[in-house]
């Protein structure tokens, strides 16, 4: 199968779309990690943003993140930089906070011009992680200077100064130019294994086909033509999570959207979503973010 066909079910997410509509034709989204985690949940699964380089910044805690057929695992701080329209998915610790930044490549290349193109260009096609911890003296103050950067990044997205376009702008390509100052000390990968990997993918296009008519997991199993123990395999060598919890957070990542982004009451959300039992459907949003609906609502409102 080809990256093209891969990219037909892989989710795109679009955040000035999916989440945050105020940005909508922002060719630069920031925010910070915790704000994300509220809403897209902590075990984000496999998904893209095409034609957006992405940068995790992780000051603290656990991450484990998969960027196409590489697995990283390891301890903040951590730098993860996805290039524009390439899988991943990661799963953070519940300490674990920090920023993010997306930044559409059209951007990403007005911003390196003057030479930083071909100087740059090719580290930021390609994925990249960092481990402060594999630092050494002179990189580390590379690092200092790039969180510091991240930090006016974040105070200049949150306030209305003057010039902010031009001073966001700044900030990005400054903080793109650090990167791949530090770009040599890349933390080590696990590859996975080709078939999984191929399973993995199949089994996240049906989720995203059929989630909403809550399948068992035998179905699944069935229709990707393995048995639900190899189905928990792949899904815990690949995610490090189990198939029924993949397809739980499907539903609760669209149950959040629908409660942000539309009027809908609780027991019309659950409908959609294919629930049969209002009170079942409020059990489980509950069981899975540790809030009601009512209370998620109002945090968006």
């Amino acid at each position: 199968m080809s990256k093209v066909d891969l990219n037909e079910w892989i989710p795109n997410i679009v955040l000035g779309q999916d989440y945050d509509q105020r940005y909508a034709d922002s060719p630069i989204h920031y925010d910070i990690l915790e704000n994300l985690a509220v809403f897209f949940g902590r075990d984000m699964p496999v998904h893209r943003h095409a034609q957006y380089l992405q940068i995790h910044y992780f000051d603290r805690g656990e991450i484990h993140f998969q960027i196409d057929d590489k697995i990283y695992h390891l301890n903040g701080p951590a730098l993860i930089l996805t290039p524009p329209s390439v899988p991943h998915s990661f799963l953070s610790a519940p300490e674990a906070c920090g920023h993010v930044l997306t930044v559409h490549q059209s951007l990403v290349w007005q911003l390196l011009k003057d030479g930083l193109q071909q100087q740059l260009g090719s580290e930021l096609n390609h994925e990249l992680c960092l481990s402060y911890q594999d630092l050494n003296e002179e990189d580390a103050i590379h690092w200092k200077l790039l969180v510091q950067t991240f930090e006016a990044l974040g105070s200049e997205w949150s306030n209305d100064f003057p010039a902010k376009n031009l001073t966001l702008q700044t900030l990005v390509r400054l903080l793109l130019i650090q990167t791949t100052r530090i770009s040599t000390k890349k933390a080590v990968s696990s590859h996975i294994n080709n078939d999984d990997l191929q399973y993995f993918r199949k089994f996240s296009n049906l989720i995203q086909e059929c989630f909403k008519e809550h399948w068992q997991l035998s179905a699944y199993a069935s229709s990707l033509g393995i048995s639900e123990s190899r189905l928990h395999q792949v899904c815990q060598r690949i995610a490090d999570q189990s198939p029924k919890k993949i397809v739980h957070d499907r539903l609760v990542q669209e149950a959040k959207r629908l409660l942000t982004f539309t009027n809908l009451s609780s027991s019309e959300i659950c409908y959609q979503l294919g629930f049969s039992d209002p009170a079942y459907f409020s059990r489980f949003f509950k069981r899975n973010t540790g809030v009601t609906t009512q209370n998620y609502r109002q945090q968006f409102s």
